[in-house]
This record gives C-alpha cells, structure tokens and sequence, in this order.
C-alpha cells in the first residue's frame, strides 16, 4: 500500500528517522505550515520547488530577500519556493512560529509558503529532508537550496553560498521551467 501524505506526517512524528520509509516523491509528504495546520506537498504537483532550510540569525539571513526576489520573478511561470525554518546550524533559528512570520514580512517582505520549524539531518531528520537529502546530501548549513522538478523529483542541490541571484541557480530555474 502507497504511503498517504497524512500517514507520512504521523510517521515522522512517532517513527525515528531510520525506520521511516523515505517518501519516493516530494508530492507524498504532507507536514505542518507555519501556522500548525497540516500541508500536503501534493498541492505543488507541475510546479517546480526550491526547498530552502532557513534560520533568522544566520549570515545567510539577507537570501531572505534573494528567495523573496525569485519568488516574485518567476511564481507566475510556475516556481513555488518552500521554506523549512531550521534550528541545527548555531540555534539561528530560536523564535516561536510567530516570531519566524513576523521576522520574514517585517524584514523581508516574505510571501511564499514557510513551514514548521523541522530537523533536516540526524536522528529526527523531517520526511521532506529524508527525501530531498536521499541522492543529494544533508544541508552543511542554513540557506542550502534544493531544486524540484513539476514531477516531484529532486534535480540539483545548492549550497548556502549559492545566492538566490546566482546564474547557476537561476540556469537551473529557467530549465526546470520550460
């Protein structure tokens, strides 16, 4: 039997990581959006997604407003970015739900869809991140990039330094999308 997104986001919550079956498309994942509800990855089926692991106090911050950028340029061409807050790398991430959404709009001007705070390595690595790090890697810190084709398969990684402004990133948008 197919795994649904609800018992996917009940697993991650009650399985350790190594006994979770990982997800086979990004499309399978349901989990928790800022404001608690629960969101299946389902919804962004013919989109092409930049998964990012973000934090407030890191000096990766400012590609805030780089991922804000490209959410603008190109959503109407069909790119969705989904950010995953992340407290792992240096507590950078301390604030509540409330803080994070405040910090995003406030400084930011952040529109495109943030999620629970969640684990992307180690023993209780979140689904999504078991799934996007199974052929690509764990992050080595905040802001590490993944991108997703409209089938739900992961095609590139970027790390941190890759800013959302930078030609490989944006090349690999661009193919991604046609």
């Amino acid at each position: 039997m197919r795994a649904t997104p609800v018992f996917v986001l009940l697993a991650a919550l009650i399985l350790p990581a190594a006994e979770r079956k990982v997800p086979m498309s990004l499309h399978e994942i349901a989990l928790p959006a800022l404001d608690g509800k629960p969101q299946s990855l389902a919804t962004y089926k013919g989109k092409v997604v930049l998964a990012v692991n973000v934090a407030s106090e890191c000096g990766f911050t400012p590609q805030y407003a780089g991922l804000q950028k490209l959410y603008t340029d190109y959503k109407d061409r069909g790119l969705v970015i989904l950010g995953f807050p992340c407290n792992q790398f240096g507590a950078q991430e301390p604030g509540t739900a409330a803080q994070i959404e405040t910090f995003c709009q406030t400084n930011y001007g952040v529109t495109f869809p943030l999620f629970e705070k969640l684990d992307v390595k180690g023993p209780h690595q979140a689904p999504v991140y078991q799934f996007l790090t199974a052929k690509h890697g764990e992050p080595a810190w905040n802001f590490h990039k993944y991108l997703v084709g409209k089938d739900g398969q992961v095609i590139a990684a970027f790390p941190s330094k890759v800013a959302p402004d930078s030609p490989e990133l944006r090349v690999a948008i661009e193919s991604a999308l046609k």
